[in-house]
C-alpha cells in the first residue's frame, strides 16, 4: 500500500463513542474547577475594606487588572496553544493562578493585590479563557460545535458562579484567606486531569473530528505565537464585522464580568441583604446560566446568529433598568424572576459570537475570538473599576445599573448592523 502523502495513515472507523465527547468532558471539568477563582473578588470587596481600609475603588482596580489581563491574554494564549498544545498551556496556567491566589494570603498593601490577584491570576486565568473552548471545539467537532460551545461557555461562567455559596460562607466565617487558598487548591487538583486525559488534536489518536469523514493530519506546530496573534489582529482591524463583535462583546463583559459578579453582592449588601444570601443568589444565576447557554449554542446551531445576539442583549439591558427597584434586604419574588431570567441571558451571546469569528475568519476564528474577547475583558475591567469609583462618590450603584442597560441596547443595535460574510465569487475561466 503507497504512504499516505501527509505521513500519517487514515483512521480506522469512527467509534461509536467518539473520543472527541471524552475531549469536551475533560475541557468541561477543566474549566469549572478552574472556574473558582474568578468566584472571588465580588467576595473581597468588603473585608478588604474593613481590613486594609482601602477604598472600593482601589479594590476595584485591581479586580480590572486582572480581567483586562484575562482578555488580553486570551489571543496570545490560543497561538501558544496552535504552537505547544493546549494540555501544556492549561496546566501551565492552572499553575500560575494557584501561584497568585496562594500569594495574596501574606499581601500587606494594595499594590501586592494588583500584582498576585491582578497580574497572576489574570495571566493565568487568560490562558483559561474562552479561547480555550474555541479551540476545543474548532479542532475536535465539524457537527455540533454551537451546542458543545454553549455547554464549555456554560461551564466557565456557571463554575465561576456555584463556587460562591462556598466561598461566600468561608469569608464570613472563616475571612478572606481560608477562601483564597481553597480557590488555589482546586486550581491545582485539575492539573492532573488536563495532563492525563486531555489530548491536544484528533490526528493524536488517529480519528476524523467528530461529525466529519475526512481525516484532517494534526497541522505542525506554528512558531512565533505572539507574531501570529498579532498578525490576525491586524489583518481583522481592517475589517467592519471585528469592531462591532469586539464593541457588542464588551458591552457583555461590562455588565457580567464588570458588573453583576463584582459587584452585585456588595451592592446587595447595601441594602440591607447578606453576604451569603446575595452570593446565592449569584449562584442560582449560574445554574440557569447553564441552561441558557446550552440552549443558545443549540439555537446558534439553528438561527441567525445576528438576531440571536441582538435579543440576548435587549433583554439583558430591560432587566438591568429593573434592578435597581428590587434590591432590598429580603430575597422577594420579583428579585428570583430577575435571577432567573438573567441567568438564561448571561452568556447566551458567547455561542453567536464564536459562530460569527468562526464564519467571517474561517481558521484564525479562535484568535479573533480570543481579541473579541479581550474587549469583552476591557468592557469588564472599565465597569468593575468605575462601578466602585461610582458607589465611593454617589453612596449607591443606581446610576451603574442604568448606564449598563443603555449599553445593552447599543449592543442590540451593533448586532442588527452586523451583515453576514458574502461567499466568495465562483472562478470563471
Amino acid at each position: 500500500m503507497p504512504a499516505s502523502t501527509t505521513g500519517q495513515e487514515p483512521p480506522p472507523p469512527a467509534p461509536r463513542f467518539h473520543l472527541a465527547w471524552a475531549v469536551a468532558a475533560v475541557a468541561f471539568v477543566t474549566i469549572v474547577g478552574a472556574a473558582a477563582f474568578a468566584s472571588l473578588p465580588g467576595l473581597l470587596i468588603e473585608p478588604l475594606h474593613a481590613e486594609f481600609d482601602w477604598s472600593r475603588g482601589t479594590i476595584g482596580f485591581a479586580v480590572s487588572v486582572n480581567l483586562a489581563l484575562y482578555g488580553l491574554t486570551a489571543p496570545f494564549a490560543a497561538a501558544l496553544m496552535d504552537r505547544f498544545g493546549i494540555r501544556r498551556v492549561v496546566a501551565l496556567a492552572l499553575c500560575v493562578i494557584a501561584t497568585g491566589s496562594l500569594l495574596t494570603v501574606w499581601m500587606t498593601a494594595a499594590w501586592q493585590l494588583v500584582l498576585f490577584w491582578g497580574v497572576l491570576v489574570g495571566l493565568g486565568s487568560g490562558s483559561m479563557a474562552l479561547a480555550f473552548a474555541a479551540t476545543v471545539t474548532g479542532r475536535w467537532f465539524t457537527a455540533r460545535r454551537g451546542l458543545v460551545t454553549g455547554v464549555l461557555t456554560a461551564a466557565g461562567a456557571s463554575g465561576q458562579l456555584v463556587f460562591l455559596p462556598l466561598l461566600s460562607w468561608l469569608v464570613e466565617r472563616h475571612g478572606w484567606r481560608p477562601a483564597a487558598i481553597t480557590v488555589a487548591l482546586t486550581a491545582l487538583a485539575v492539573v492532573p486531569f488536563v495532563w492525563l486525559l486531555l489530548r491536544d488534536h484528533p490526528a493524536d489518536v488517529g480519528l476524523a473530528p467528530y461529525g466529519s469523514k475526512t481525516f484532517v493530519p494534526k497541522p505542525p506546530p506554528v512558531p512565533g505565537a505572539a507574531r501570529r496573534a498579532l498578525g490576525v489582529l491586524l489583518r481583522a482591524a481592517r475589517t467592519g464585522p471585528f469592531w462591532l463583535l469586539a464593541g457588542t462583546f464588551a458591552i457583555c463583559g461590562a455588565t457580567t464580568n464588570g458588573l453583576v459578579r463584582t459587584h452585585f453582592v456588595p451592592a446587595a449588601h447595601d441594602h440591607g441583604m447578606p453576604m451569603t444570601a446575595a452570593a446565592s443568589l449569584l449562584a442560582v444565576i449560574g445554574v440557569f446560566d447553564i441552561l441558557g447557554t446550552v440552549a443558545s449554542g443549540w439555537f446558534t446551531d439553528r438561527f441567525d446568529t445576528r438576531r440571536l445576539l441582538a435579543v440576548y442583549y435587549a433583554l439583558r439591558g430591560v432587566s438591568l433598568l429593573f434592578l435597581p427597584m428590587l434590591l432590598a434586604p429580603a430575597v422577594h419574588p420579583p428579585m428570583v424572576f430577575f435571577i432567573v431570567f438573567y441567568g438564561l441571558d448571561w452568556v447566551a451571546t458567547v455561542p453567536p459570537t464564536i459562530a460569527l469569528c468562526r464564519e467571517h475568519y474561517g481558521e484564525d476564528g479562535a484568535i479573533v475570538f480570543g481579541w473579541v474577547l479581550a474587549s469583552h475583558q476591557v468592557g469588564a475591567a472599565l465597569v468593575a473599576f468605575l462601578g466602585g469609583v461610582a458607589r465611593d462618590v454617589f453612596g449607591s450603584y443606581d446610576i451603574v445599573w442604568y448606564a449598563s442597560g443603555a449599553l445593552c441596547a447599543a449592543a442590540a443595535l451593533m448586532a442588527l448592523v452586523l451583515r453576514p460574510k458574502r461567499p466568495a465569487p465562483a472562478a470563471t475561466g
